[in-house]
C-alpha cells in the first residue's frame, strides 16, 4: 500500500525531461527512418493532408478541397508551419515524430508522478513506443496523435493539480490543446470533472472545495471548443460538419445493439489487440502474488487507489464514447489509453514479481512480433506496419498505370481516387482521370460493368486485411452484424473483377495479405478536346 511521497522521488532530477526528450525524438525518428518518405495513406489522404494543404495555400482553416467535417484546426496549423521548410511527406512525418516524442515524454512523466520508479517509467515508455498501434501512428498525420500527446500531458498535471492550482491550470491548457486537435478529446476532462464532482459531493473528503474547483476548471477545455464550432457554423452553415459526416459518425451509430457490439470490440482492442493480451494476462497473473519489499524493508510502490480510480474513469469514459460515436471502429481513437494500460501492467509487474523484467521482455517481444506479423483476424492495416505494404502496393500499381497507359481513365475506389487525382499526396505528378466505385464487392463491380462510363484501366486493391485462412472468427452471425453496423464487405478477387468487367490483369502483386492489381479493358473511350 506504500506510496512514495514527493520528496522521496528524486529520479526526475537524475534524468531531467530536457535530456530525455531529445533521446525520445531521435529514437522515434531513427526507428521510422524507412517510413518517412512514404506518400500519404488512407485518412491522411482523405482529409488531414488536404485540409492542412488548403490552409498552407490559402490561409483558410475551413478546407475547400475535401469535405469540411468540423475537425478543429491545430493539426492543420502545425503541419502548415512545418511545410514552410518544404512540402514533402518526409517533412510531414518528421513533424509527427516530434509530436510522438512529446507524447512519449508525457508517458514517462506520468509514470514518474504515479509510481515514482525510474525503471517503471522508462519501461512503460519503451513498451508504449513499440506497441504496434502507437508505433504505426507515430508518423501518420492523423489528429489522434496530437490529441493523445496533449491528453497525456493533461493527465500529468491533473494528479498534482488536485492539490496545486498552477498545476491544475496546466492540465486545463493541455486538455484545451487536445480538444482543439480533435473534438472527441473533450471526453477526458469531462470524465475527470464529473469524478471530482462526485468526490466533492460525497462529503467525506476534507478538501471538498478543492474537488469542486477542479471540476469547474476542467470544464473550460470543452467549453473553449464552442468558439470553434460557432466559427465553423458561421462559415459553413453546419455545426458538427457536413450532413453525411454527421450521419455516419454520430446519427447512424445510436442503435443500442450497435453500441453494445462496439463496446465489446473496444474492450478487445484495448486489452487484447495486437498482442496487448500478453502484458494484460501477465498482470492478472501477477496480481495473485503478494507484494514484494524493497531492500530497506518497505513494500514496493504502487499507484494509489485514488489515482487508479481516475485512470479507470478516463479509460471507461473513452471506451463508452467511442462505442457511441465514430462510424469506423478505428483503434487510433484509443491512442491515449494504451499507455495507461501499460503503466498499470508494468507497475504491477514491478510490485509483485521478483524477475519482473522477464514479463517486460515477453511483452516487448510480443509487440515486435505484432509489428511485422499480422494477427489471424481482420484488422485495419494502420494498426501495424501492414499500412506500409498497402502504400507501396498502391505506388507500384499507379506507376504501372502512368507508364503503360498514359492518358487512360482509371476505374478505382477510395483512397486510390484521391491518390490519382491529387498530386500533393505523392503518388502522381499530374491528375489522372478516374471513374469511382465505392469498393470492389460484387454489387459495385456489377454496377460498373453495366455503366456506360469510359474507363479503360482498372486499379483494384484490398480495402481491408482479410486473411485467407481465418483462424479467429465469430461466425456468420457476427459477420452479418459487421456488415450491418460497421460497413463490412468482401472484396472480389482480381480474377473475378477482370472477368466481370471483360478485361485482363496486366499486373498483380501481394504483400502480407494485401494485394493490388492493374487491369486493362477493351472498352471504347470518348476522346475529348481541352483548351
Amino acid at each position: 500500500m506504500a506510496v512514495l511521497p514527493e520528496q522521496q522521488r528524486p529520479f526526475d532530477r537524475l534524468l531531467p525531461l530536457r535530456l530525455i526528450f531529445p533521446l525520445l525524438f531521435v529514437g522515434v525518428y531513427l526507428s521510422h527512418l524507412t517510413l518517412l518518405r512514404l506518400p500519404y495513406y488512407w485518412d491522411e489522404a482523405g482529409y488531414y493532408i488536404p485540409a492542412a494543404y488548403d490552409f498552407f495555400r490559402t490561409g483558410d482553416v475551413i478546407p475547400s478541397s475535401t469535405l469540411a467535417n468540423a475537425h478543429p484546426p491545430i493539426p492543420s496549423l502545425y503541419l502548415a508551419l512545418w511545410w514552410k521548410s518544404g512540402f514533402t511527406p518526409a517533412v510531414t512525418r518528421t513533424a509527427m515524430c516530434l509530436v510522438t516524442a512529446i507524447g512519449l515524454l508525457a508517458v514517462y512523466r506520468l509514470a514518474m508522478v504515479l509510481n515514482g520508479r525510474i525503471r517503471v517509467a522508462a519501461t512503460t515508455t519503451l513498451l508504449t513506443a513499440i506497441y504496434p498501434i502507437w508505433f504505426a501512428q507515430s508518423t501518420l498525420a492523423h489528429a489522434d496523435m496530437f490529441a493523445a500527446a496533449a491528453t497525456l500531458w493533461g493527465l500529468v498535471f491533473v494528479f498534482p493539480g488536485r492539490r496545486s492550482a498552477p498545476a491544475l491550470w496546466g492540465a486545463v491548457a493541455c486538455f484545451a490543446v487536445a480538444a482543439w486537435s480533435k473534438e472527441t478529446a473533450i471526453v477526458t476532462p469531462l470524465a475527470i470533472s464529473l469524478w471530482e464532482m462526485y468526490l466533492g459531493a460525497r462529503g467525506r473528503d476534507p478538501d471538498r472545495r478543492g474537488h469542486f474547483r477542479a471540476a469547474l476548471l476542467l470544464l473550460i477545455p470543452p467549453a473553449s471548443l464552442v468558439a470553434w464550432y460557432a466559427y465553423f457554423r458561421h462559415r459553413t452553415g453546419y455545426i458538427l460538419g457536413n450532413p453525411e459526416f454527421l450521419r455516419y459518425n454520430a446519427i447512424a451509430t445510436l442503435s443500442p445493439l450497435r453500441i453494445l457490439l462496439a463496446f465489446a470490440h473496444r474492450i478487445l482492442q484495448l486489452t487484447a489487440h495486437m498482442n496487448m493480451f500478453v502484458p494484460v494476462l501477465c498482470m492478472l497473473g501477477a496480481m495473485l502474488l503478494l507484494p514484494l519489499q524493497e531492500a530497506d524493508g518497505t513494500p514496493r510502490p504502487r499507484i494509489s487507489p485514488a489515482n487508479q480510480a481516475i485512470l479507470y474513469v478516463v479509460i471507461a469514459a473513452n471506451l463508452l464514447l467511442f462505442s457511441v460515436l465514430g462510424g469506423a471502429l478505428l483503434t487510433r481513437y484509443l491512442l491515449p489509453l494504451y499507455p495507461l494500460v501499460l503503466l498499470l501492467c508494468v507497475s504491477t509487474f514491478y510490485r509483485r514479481v521478483q524477475y519482473w523484467w522477464g514479463l517486460v521482455l515477453l511483452s516487448a517481444a510480443a509487440f515486435v512480433i505484432g509489428l511485422f506479423i499480422n494477427p489471424p483476424y481482420k484488422f485495419a492495416p494502420e494498426d501495424n506496419l501492414n499500412y506500409a505494404d498497402v502504400i507501396r502496393l498502391h505506388q507500384q500499381g499507379i506507376r504501372q498505370i502512368v507508364s503503360r497507359f498514359p492518358g487512360s481513365t482509371v476505374l478505382t475506389a477510395w483512397p486510390a481516387t484521391d491518390e490519382l487525382t491529387k498530386p500533393e499526396l505523392g503518388y502522381v505528378k499530374k491528375p489522372v482521370p478516374i471513374v469511382a466505385v465505392a469498393n470492389f464487392s460484387l454489387p459495385e463491380i456489377q454496377k460498373a460493368a453495366g455503366a456506360a462510363q469510359d474507363y479503360s484501366v482498372g486499379l483494384a486493391f484490398s480495402t481491408k486485411y482479410d486473411p485467407p485462412r481465418l483462424w479467429l472468427s465469430l461466425g456468420p452471425r457476427n459477420e452479418a452484424f459487421d456488415t450491418r453496423f460497421f460497413d463490412f464487405h468482401r472484396d472480389l478477387e482480381p480474377n473475378a473483377i477482370a472477368h466481370l468487367l471483360q478485361g485482363k490483369i496486366v499486373w498483380w502483386e501481394e504483400r502480407q495479405g494485401e494485394w493490388a492489381a492493374v487491369m486493362h479493358f477493351n472498352r471504347p473511350q470518348v476522346a475529348s478536346l481541352q483548351r
